[in-house]
């Protein structure tokens, strides 16, 4: 892998929450971040850009390329990495991040109370990390040394929004153990990391229109997104990266071994005594 200032990184669904602050915190480093979303610059009302995350990567230190793209739709994720290659002939990091945020996902009701919508997270979430990795894994080998990961949730091994979200967190979990028996050879990591509660727009946005309201509470257990971008640098770093892969994480737990901290310094909960442990795998091989 290159050095962090030479780094050629895709992440994922950064218009804003988890992807943006993951490509900030990596722009900070010097790498190039290529950074995808279907909002671009001008959207009237969008709490966040492509473009605007390109240049908040750039402000920080590094380069920031926004690139709308639906990843709903093949082709586009297609074009994307063909883009890449093109400029630059590899890929360092892939964060697959990109989700689908269906209206109603948290309501407390049986899923068939909710909308059918609630399957479009099987297909922007688990089946894109899959299609966008796909794509982007000749660029990984070509460079060697390459790191994939999947941003997830306990939402994988707990009751969490219900079984559409369960089931894609849990996917996206298996997907990495999987992808990684194939990667293997070629030195390529593949991690699924737990985030906790995000310090996201909408929730700045909630608190500031009502600071003692509900969101308060939440907002005192919550991590920034730029929290889980340092972590994925360090594991970048850690020359003994491949020891991790195929693995989920709790990426409070594994930050605080690599002594990883928050933007404003503190040491996030991992939640583990209330969510539980991180989902492990049998080591068996059918092929």
């Amino acid at each position: 892998m290159a050095s962090s200032n030479e780094r050629i990184v895709v992440v994922t669904g950064a218009s804003r929450g988890a992807g943006r602050g993951i490509a900030v915190a990596l722009g900070q480093t010097g790498a190039t971040v290529y950074v995808t979303g279907r909002t671009a610059g001008g959207t009237p009302g969008a709490l966040g850009t492509v473009d605007d995350t390109a240049a908040a990567v750039t402000a920080a230190g590094g380069t920031g390329v926004a690139v709308v793209c639906d990843h709903s739709d093949d082709e586009q994720v297609q074009r994307l990495f063909e883009r890449v290659e093109s400029d630059h002939g590899g890929l360092d990091i892939l964060v697959n991040n990109a989700t689908a945020i269906p209206a109603g996902l948290t309501e407390r009701k049986p899923f068939w109370e909710k909308s059918l919508d609630q399957v479009d997270i099987l297909d922007v979430g688990m089946r894109s990390h899959y299609v966008a990795t796909y794509y982007a894994a000749p660029l990984l080998v070509a460079d060697g040394g390459g790191l994939v990961v999947n941003t997830s949730s306990p939402g994988g091994r707990c009751y969490m929004h219900g079984p559409a979200y369960g089931s894609g967190k849990a996917g996206v979990d298996k997907m990495a153990h999987d992808m990684a028996h194939d990667f293997e050879p070629y030195s390529v990591a593949v991690v699924s990391i737990w985030m906790g509660i995000l310090l996201t727009e909408q929730i700045k946005a909630g608190l500031a229109a009502d600071p003692d309201g509900p969101l308060k509470q939440m907002a005192a257990m919550a991590e920034h997104p730029e929290f889980t971008g340092r972590l994925i640098d360090a594991i970048a770093n850690d020359p003994g990266r491949m020891s991790r892969s195929g693995q989920v994480f709790w990426g409070a737990e594994l930050a605080r071994e690599y002594g990883v901290t928050d933007v404003d310094g503190s040491t996030p909960n991992s939640h583990r005594e209330w969510l539980g442990p991180p989902t492990t795998y049998s080591d068996a091989v059918v092929e």
